[in-house]
Parts: C-alpha cells; structure tokens; sequence
C-alpha cells in the first residue's frame, strides 16, 4: 500500500511509483473517490491518463476501485489532463487524470475534480477522499460498470470554438511537446487550421527521452529556441508532459513567461467582455494586473495552484484567469485550464495584429521578475517569520506564504505544495535592481 501521507498534496495526488504509490494504493484512492463522488449523487467518473509507462496500471487499478464503489467509469484513454476536464464539463461527472505533469519518469499521481470540472484540493474534499482511502471504505452491493469512450474530436471542437477561425493567418510554428500528451493533442487541433507546424519530440514517451516536460526551466526550452531561429519561425510553443500548461517564445527565440501570455489573452477576453472579472495568482508579474485594469476588467488575487485558480474563478465568475507557471483558465472551458485554447487565442490575436509577436508583447512586459527560485531550509515557518520581520514596514499579506509590497519592487515567499522547498519571486523595474533586491532577501532566508 502507498504512502498516503507522502502522496496526497494541497491540490493532487502525487508521489514515487513503487516506493510512495502503487496499484494497491490507486484501488484505494479509486475507491474513496467513488464513495465520495457517490455520496454527493454521481453515478459516474471520467478517468484519463497520459504516457507514463505505469500509467496503464495504476489507472485501471483505480478504475476497479471505482467500480467496487458501486460507481460507473468513463475510461477516455490517452489524454491531455485538459481533456479530462472537458469531459467532466460536458458529462457533469467527476473527473480524475493519471499524470505526474513535468515530474521526471518513476512519478505518477491523480488529478481530481468534480462534476462541471469543479475543483478538488485542500479545502475543497480532498481531505475527506484521503481519510476514506486510509480508513478503506466498504465496497458497493452493486459494482459499477466501465465504458470506453474516445473524445478527442469532440474535444478539438470545443477548442476551435474558442476563436474565430478565418481570422487565423498562415503561421509558421515549432511546437515541442516533450513526448507528453501534447503530441496527441496539438497535430489533432492544428491539422485544421492554417499554421506550418514544425513538431519537436511529437512520439509520446514517459521515459522523456530527449529533455524532461517541464518548460518552466530555461534549459528545457532550448530545443525549441533553436528550431525557431533555424526556421525562421513565427513563433514556438512548449508543453508540458501532460499538455495543460504551455510557454510560448518569439520570433527572436526569447522565452515569454507566462504572465506575459496571460497579459496578452487578458486583453483579447476583455476586449470580448468589457468589464469582467480576470483572476490572477500572487505571482504573476504587476504587469498583468495594470493589463486587466487598462481593459476595463476587475482584477483578482488568488493563491497559487490550479484548485485555488478554480475557486476563483466560480466564485467571481472571471471570463479568464492566467498563473504565472503557464496555467490558463476559462469560464467557457468550464472554469478549467486550457493550454490548447490559450493557444489558440494568443495566435489570434497575433493573426490580427499582422505583426511579429514580440512587437505584440512588447508594451506588456514592463518589469524584471526573478524566476522561481528554490532554496531548502529545514524551518520554512521560521524562515517565513524573520522575512516577515525584516520588512515589517512594507504592506504584507499572508494570503500565501509571505507577500510583500516594497513600492517600486515586491516579492513573495512560499513553501511549495509538493516539495519540501520554500519559493521565492521577485520583481522590480530594472534587471539590476533585481539582481540586488534577490541578494537582500535571499541573506535572509540563508543567513
């Protein structure tokens, strides 16, 4: 059996196959999700899953496990974990997604959500999943049924509707999907529109033998700078191993970070709906707030993390919310994240702007942001505190972790959600003063 205490995280389930989760493990998860889905009147659940190679196992051990829970199972397969939250959007069922997203092989794990892709983490019934998985809940009198449905064309639809398609103007792309669940995805959406697409690692393998899904660090990225300079392309896009987040780099070859592209589809959903909520987690850059107010939108703060996002979302119904890790929501997606539609709206607008898409990005990126940067320290609280102590003239929230206002330059400082680290991002006007206001905290948390 796994460890349940190592696995279950603030918004997923995640851990080391083998070691803290396995086919016994996922049985037990199928079957607590199954009585907490049954509890609250489903009689079914959508199950995907990616590339791993246990996934395969690991998913049908939690399907039987559903089933034992006197619930029916949507199996749809291979998937991207977006599809997932389609499905549970279109059927109203809950959803659960086999991925370990950018975790390197030897991990896998369970996205949750529930009916209408509604959110599922901390605060929102993952806890009470977890306590039915330990204490092992009794099986159905009835066992449920498993169906296999294929839902990828009905899914492209769904994303194509999201933009005018005749606006799309010929465009040369390099899309590196990692060998994730991008490889399946993105030829399906793409081969009916007008784009040249150049594909890098396209093969789907969980073994991500060419660089590891994770487009957040730099070094994952250089494959697909240097295609698109070698092109000539118009732009490039990268994936992560289970294609619900996605990074977009120029023409030039330079990495757009994600508040960057969420500033630009802010814009174009704003334009499409004046006056709308557009949420925002605490680290995305200040330049993103300053966009949603410039369209005439209500900005939102929201802790980081996908449940949280979803949160927010249904509760300010927002037409659009973007992370700064490359996560983007929809309300018309069900409030979910999409990366292919996120896609697709950022290529519109760069169809109707006729120029390059760094010309396109340029009077949105305004400020200097540190990156993530990760340090282990064996008291995150403490640490936390001496932070909080030292600047205790500056406005601060604890919405999470440590935020902190400094004027003309703020950071945030959290523990991570899934490894025992504490994350520091930063941003100021200039790269300079970024340089030195990263040196004055990082004295802090190592002294």
């Amino acid at each position: 059996m796994g460890d349940f205490e190592a696995i279950f995280k603030a918004y997923d389930i995640r851990g080391i196959v083998g070691r803290e989760i396995d086919a016994d493990a996922c049985f037990a998860i199928g079957a607590s999700f199954g009585g907490y889905a049954r509890d609250r009147g489903a009689a079914r659940i959508v199950v995907g899953r990616d590339m791993r190679p246990d996934g395969a196992e690991l998913s049908n051990a939690f399907c039987e496990g559903v089933a034992a829970a006197g619930v029916d199972v949507v199996d749809i397969g291979l998937c991207a974990t977006e599809m997932v939250y389609f499905a549970s959007g279109m059927l109203d069922a809950p959803g659960a997604m086999f991925t370990a997203s950018h975790n390197p092989v030897g991990y896998n794990g369970v996205k949750l959500c529930g009916p209408g892709a509604s959110p599922i983490g901390t605060g929102a019934g993952l806890e009470d999943v977890k306590a039915r998985a330990i204490a092992g809940p009794p099986a159905a009198a009835v066992p449920g049924r498993a169906v296999r449905r294929d839902l990828l064309d009905s899914y492209v639809e769904h994303v194509l509707g999201f933009v005018d398609v005749a606006a799309l103007r010929p465009l040369r792309l390099v899309v590196d999907t990692a060998n994730g669940m991008g490889g399946l995805v993105a030829p399906a959406v793409f081969e009916r529109l007008p784009f040249e697409v150049d594909y890098l690692y396209p093969e789907l393998d969980g073994t991500f033998p060419n660089h590891p899904a994770d487009p957040l660090k730099p070094e994952n990225l250089r494959d697909l700078q240097d295609r698109v300079r070698d092109t000539a392309a118009e732009a490039g896009l990268a994936f992560d191993g289970d294609a619900d987040r996605v990074f977009a780099v120029d023409e030039a070859s330079g990495a757009m970070s994600g508040s960057l592209t969420a500033s630009i589809i802010a814009q174009a959903m704003l334009a499409r709906e004046p006056g709308a909520a557009v949420v925002h987690n605490l680290i995305c850059s200040r330049a993103f707030g300053e966009v949603i107010a410039e369209g005439g939108g209500r900005a939102v703060r929201s802790r980081v993390g996908h449940s949280f996002m979803k949160q927010a979302m249904a509760s300010n119904s927002a037409v659009f919310g973007g992370e700064h890790s490359g996560h983007y929501y929809f309300r018309d997606n069900y409030g979910a994240d999409g990366a292919m539609i996120a896609v697709l709206v950022l290529l519109e607008e760069l169809s109707r702007h006729g120029g390059r898409l760094s010309e396109l990005a340029a009077p949105l990126e305004r400020y200097c942001a540190s990156g993530e940067i990760n340090a282990e320290v064996p008291d995150p609280a403490a640490v936390i505190e001496r932070v909080a102590a030292a600047f205790v003239s500056f406005e601060q929230d604890r919405l999470d972790g440590l935020s902190v206002d400094c004027g003309d330059w703020w950071f945030n400082l959290r523990p991570s959600n899934t490894e025992p680290l504490l994350r520091l991002n930063l941003e100021a006007a200039t790269a300079d003063e970024t340089r030195a206001r990263i040196a004055e905290v990082r004295a802090l948390i190592v002294p």
